[in-house]
């Protein structure tokens, strides 16, 4: 098994507040990046809001046998996550996930 840094991007299609915001970031908290060495090292955030406060880009740890696996392990999470937060998929539309980097056991 591998550790995985995915991004999966997002458009809000209505503006959450900073509690719905706040939400969702603690409902990603178990797969936060931090946990990787490419998460410590570049300081990466969980969830990030642009400026625009309606794109976003999820970045989340994942552990699987494959890349693509990974992935769509990953935008299963974030899903999940904005479902609890009161964002259906027609309301937080996701991008495509990428893998953001690849956290091999030494």
């Amino acid at each position: 098994m591998t550790t995985y840094v995915i991004t999966v991007p997002g458009t809000f299609l209505r503006a959450p507040d900073d509690d719905t915001k706040s939400g969702l970031a603690r409902r990603l908290r178990p797969a936060d990046p931090h946990h990787t060495e490419l998460g410590r090292e570049e300081d990466l955030d969980v969830l990030t809001v642009n400026d625009d406060g309606r794109t976003f880009s999820a970045r989340v740890e994942v552990t699987a046998e494959t890349s693509g696996e990974a992935e769509a392990e990953a935008v299963r999470g974030v899903a999940a996550a904005l479902r609890d937060v009161g964002f259906d998929a027609d309301e937080a539309p996701l991008g495509p996930p990428a893998v953001t980097g690849v956290d091999n056991p030494a």
